[in-house]
């Protein structure tokens, strides 16, 4: 009918990074001329300055967060709006690291809301491709304390206290605000966060841009954010579903779940008091809601899709063996 909400489709903002790679376009099929690389493809962003906007349907160009003000509850649901307002809580990003990004931390919503920046970062990465020796850095690998941290980072040898993940194509990690972490050279993958910007880079791999500059790292930012704990996992199990829903993540910030698929699927969220968001990280499909058959929407690896709260039931149809992420605030 004219003027409900639908499934929404949007154009992403891209990022020219030091450390990105051609995968945004040579994968994605995204061109992201004229920046001289693209390390970063935000797909559905509600960051200030940096928010994608809508491009399918009668809300095309409007930005995310001019649709939450309007729509409120409606799109991302009553609960969700309470707690969150008018700025959209989600930042689904795609990221290809061609070479090793800076060694950093995120800080949590307390830190973030002492510091006024907001809220916090805690994030997750769904792994679509890695090179055979590709890995990352996620949280230490020994207990240590700040002092021995702050010994081995003026040492330059805070690798030998940190924790090195070998990386392969479905691997999942959690990333909670607070864990130290960097993604390594051949990673490409798909990033779920809360809705932030907010880094502190610990260590840049002594590197400096093309008029010799070294980014500004945020060393005593970083030392209250850090969670110096060890953990026995920092690789999320999980077992997929043929045609079935398989959960990844679940936090107090986003679940994600894996959905793979080669036939239809029917989703029924009449429980769900949330906006759903599907990432296709492979192959591509359709979306039919509520039982219409128009408008339909198709997404294909690379793309997000924002199903607004009042739609409760979906069909996904993909047009060949397929997988997407099903993200939502429980």
């Amino acid at each position: 009918m004219e003027n409900q909400l639908y499934p929404l489709k949007f154009k992403p903002v891209l990022k020219d990074k030091i450390w990105g790679g051609s995968k945004i376009k040579s994968v994605l099929g995204i061109d992201f001329a004229p920046l001289p690389n693209c390390g970063e493809a935000w797909v559905l962003s509600g960051v200030n300055e940096n928010q994608t906007g809508i491009v399918n349907g009668f809300l095309a160009g409007n930005e995310l967060n001019e649709l939450v003000e309007v729509y409120m509850g409606e799109l991302v649901g009553d609960d969700v709006y309470e707690r969150f307002g008018d700025e959209f809580p989600i930042l689904v990003k795609f990221i290809d690291a061609a070479e090793y990004l800076s060694i950093q931390v995120h800080p949590d919503d307390e830190l973030a809301a002492k510091r006024n920046i907001g809220y916090g970062k805690s994030e997750m990465w769904y792994i679509i491709d890695a090179d055979p020796d590709a890995e990352l850095i996620s949280g230490f690998k020994r207990k240590v304390d700040a002092k021995t941290y702050i010994e081995h980072l003026d040492n330059k040898n805070l690798l030998d206290i940190l924790n090195v993940e070998k990386v392969a194509k479905g691997d999942v990690f959690y990333m909670p605000a607070g864990r130290v972490h960097a993604l390594g050279p051949g990673t490409f993958l798909a990033e779920i966060q809360q809705t932030s910007d907010t880094t502190y880079r610990i260590y840049d791999w002594d590197r400096v841009d093309s008029e010799g500059n070294s980014r500004e790292l945020h060393i005593d930012e970083a030392l209250e954010a850090i969670d110096f704990n060890v953990y026995d996992d920092y690789k999320s199990k999980y077992t997929a579903k043929e045609n079935g829903t398989a959960n990844l993540v679940t936090s107090p910030y986003f679940t994600t779940n894996l959905i793979q698929l080669d036939k239809a699927l029917s989703k029924d969220y009449s429980e769900l008091d949330s906006f759903v968001i599907y990432v296709c990280v492979e192959g591509a499909v359709t979306i039919v809601h509520n039982g219409d058959t128009e408008p339909q929407v198709s997404i294909s690896q690379g793309e997000a899709i924002l199903i607004p709260a009042t739609i409760s039931r979906v069909d996904v149809i993909p047009s060949s063996s397929s997988k997407i992420l099903e993200v939502y605030i429980a």
